[in-house]
């Protein structure tokens, strides 16, 4: 079976994420995403990142209704920073039965070189990559364990539902409705 990571902070999780994760799950051979909630990325500074566990209920409110999605904590229980290819060795190790893609967005692909053994992970396991707006042309695309997935160009982002949120702005129809309920009632992004 195989299974399409979805890595990510999830700070919070909104409609692009499940938009592209839909799309993973509907439109190729992937039966199912796991949305892998990052503790904290080694390439990105974790100044206004939620506590894992409040992003990892956000994301577990957000899928809740479709059962092509499920939630992951696995990188809470491994040593930080998280580096995605210890996170799939461990999943692989415990999941032997299951095929892992790692989903990832075109403007991610610049920098993939940067990441902790990138061949091996590209080689192993192979990326579905949807595409970004303002990206330049890697030659990752063309590589052939590099799967391009046709998908909405969605450019919303997790610090402008935060910079919403402070300002008293409204998130609507950018979290899904239950991430809002969460957000406003524990006083999340204040």
């Amino acid at each position: 079976m195989k299974i399409g990571l979805f890595f990510g902070s999830f700070n919070p999780v909104h409609i692009g994420h499940l938009a592209i994760a839909n799309v993973m799950a509907e439109n190729t051979d992937l039966k199912k995403v796991w949305f892998i909630v990052s503790p904290q990325n080694p390439l990105k500074p974790s100044k206004g990142l939620l506590h894992e566990f409040d992003r990892y209920d956000m994301v577990k409110a957000a899928i809740a209704d479709n059962y092509k999605f499920e939630v992951s904590d696995v990188e809470f229980h491994l040593p930080k920073p998280s580096y995605t290819i210890h996170t799939l060795a461990h999943l692989q190790e415990k999941y032997p039965d299951k095929e892992f893609k790692l989903i990832l967005g075109e403007d991610n692909l610049e920098n993939f070189p940067r990441w902790k053994n990138y061949e091996q992970i590209i080689e192993q396991y192979g990326l579905y990559v949807y595409p970004r707006p303002h990206v330049t042309n890697s030659p990752l695309k063309s590589h052939a364990h590099v799967k391009l997935v046709e998908a909405p160009l969605l450019d919303i982002s997790a610090t402008y539902i935060r910079e919403c949120i402070r300002n008293n702005q409204s998130i609507r129809y950018l979290v899904p409705e239950a991430v809002e309920q969460m957000i406003r009632s524990k006083g999340f992004y204040r």
